[in-house]
């Protein structure tokens, strides 16, 4: 039976949820208690204003977005149709004014989302209980408010928000470094450390005999020279929020403060790399469960019409519905019908390649494999094929600086190919870390990007090194690329500046005034 003590269903809403986590079971879904909530347009856009939680700490941008969703959907040019937290157990909310066919629509495609956020590997690491912890976030922030002030937090968390994307995605599944307090950076500690580590036990009245001063002075000395410098950090260091929080001169409410905005980016972050999958494979079952099981005669006009409306591409972007659907059914259908392999990889007839049929039957299996351990990188990157290009008519499309438009630039597949993979690597942020947390020996901030055909934008660049500069206290500066030439943006606190050239001319103090 399904869990919905907490929610507030209708009887028959209740009936029809307990009919569709039947359908969906049935189907081999494994998901976690589902609860849902039965909410109005404005309630609902609030919540989604929030990332999807009704209690998280106060802050201006929610209000904001609440207010773009909420003209949006009284314009009647936006609708949120479902809203599902991955959590333990899981929370789903419908919109009250909806009809009934498409409530059935929607909790089908929860359970679709459901399923992916228990079983796909890139959401294994994230906080199951997180409704919980973003309720107690809010209450912490709200308390340091209460004592510091709204207005100096809410600046504060403005700087952090900045730089939200620097982090490391991957390091939830790698350890990159051993796991450091940040109280611990101090050279003074370490030290002090090694100098008592050659002391002698002794009691207090007999120390001065057996460590006499002379020998403890000589033995301090020695350690001096014999320390290392080492290079803060030892490696670049990708999770720019955990370099800061480790080594930033913050107080103790600040490094509160980051600590959570940094948690929470970690905890969404599985959401973004997995856009693609994640909608596409809650619309292949919500498609499967309510063609085979969920609809009458008399709703399949209302299906069709919404259903439609969700998979609609669009000629300037990706629909990531339409794109998820269609390739999980393209892997069914390969896998079902042999498609795949050496055999089938090295056959150069065409003719032979459409019509191929080996009666495998694996394309059940291998959907559940391909949901299982991917991303949208790795799944497009592994399974968008020529022939699926051709058929979904799928195109690079750029700018032309001579027209002053955006064109297509070309059908080839490589390049198609390339271009979605590289709007994929990284959530479509750029590879920025810290190399250098002692820059000239004056305590500066240096970080490089990691170029790779795309230019950082200027405007946010500067504004992102403000915000850096808040929170480092000392000038900061990132390397890049602008023009085909390396070049460095610093902020030191008043002024911007821009340097281009030579990795020699960049390392000279002199500086143009950005």
């Amino acid at each position: 039976m399904p869990l919905n003590q907490l929610g507030n269903l209708t009887p028959e809403l209740a009936a029809v949820q307990a009919e569709v986590e039947e359908y969906a079971r049935g189907h081999g879904l494994d998901f976690f208690p589902t609860i849902f909530e039965l909410i109005d347009a404005d309630r609902l856009n609030e919540i989604a204003a929030r990332g999807g939680f009704p209690t998280r700490y106060p802050h201006w941008r929610f209000g904001m977005e609440y207010e773009q969703l909420s003209k949006g959907y009284h314009y009647g040019l936006q609708k949120i149709y479902e809203m599902v937290i991955n959590n333990d157990p899981c929370y789903a909310y419908l919109m009250r004014c909806n009809g009934l066919v498409d409530q059935k629509l929607v909790m089908a495609h929860v359970y679709g989302h459901c399923d992916f956020f228990k079983n796909n590997h890139w959401f294994s690491k994230t906080n199951r209980k997180m409704m919980d912890e973003v309720a107690n976030h809010g209450t912490r922030i709200r308390r340091i408010m209460d004592e510091v002030g709204v207005e100096e937090v809410e600046n504060f968390i403005d700087a952090c928000l900045s730089i939200e994307d620097l982090i490391d995605i991957h390091a939830p599944f790698i350890q990159r470094q051993e796991t450091k307090d940040r109280y611990d950076f101090s050279m003074e500690k370490k030290e002090k450390d090694s100098l008592e580590s050659q002391r002698f036990e002794a009691k207090s009245y007999m120390d001065r005999f057996i460590n006499p001063p002379e020998a403890m002075k000589k033995v301090e000395e020695s350690t001096e020279e014999e320390s290392p410098v080492r290079q803060l950090p030892e490696h670049p260091e990708r999770d720019v929020m955990l370099f800061l929080l480790q080594n930033a001169p913050l107080n103790a409410w600040q490094a509160s403060v980051l600590e959570i905005i940094r948690d929470e980016t970690y905890y969404f972050a599985p959401q973004a790399q997995t856009k693609i999958m994640n909608e596409g494979w809650a619309s292949y079952w919500h498609s499967t469960i309510m063609i085979r099981q969920g609809l009458t005669s008399a709703d399949v006009v209302n299906y069709c019409d919404h259903h439609s409306g969700t998979m609609a591409s669009s000629p300037t972007q990706l629909n990531p519905y339409k794109v998820g659907i269609e390739l999980f059914r393209d892997i069914e259908d390969r896998w079902n019908r042999g498609a795949f392999g050496r055999e089938y990889e090295e056959c150069d007839d065409d003719a032979k390649r459409r019509n191929w049929n080996a009666d495998a039957g694996l394309g059940r299996e291998k959907i559940f494999e391909v949901r299982r351990i991917h991303n949208d990188l790795t799944f497009i990157d592994e399974f968008l094929t020529l022939e699926f290009v051709r058929e979904h008519k799928f195109f690079r499309f750029g700018y032309d600086p001579g027209n002053d438009v955006y064109e297509i630039e070309s059908r080839e597949f490589p390049k198609v190919k390339q271009q979605l993979l590289e709007s994929l690597t990284n959530r479509g942020r750029p590879l920025i870390a810290v190399v250098d947390g002692n820059y000239k020996n004056r305590g500066e901030l240096y970080l490089e990007h990691d170029y790779s055909g795309v230019e950082l934008q200027l405007d946010y660049a500067r504004d992102t090194l403000e915000n850096l500069y808040r929170l480092w206290n000392r000038p900061v500066h990132i390397q890049t690329v602008l023009e085909d030439s390396q070049a460095v943006v610093s902020f030191d606190g008043s002024d911007h500046s821009l340097k281009t050239g030579e990795p020699a001319d960049l390392d000279d103090d002199s500086e143009d005034a950005a």
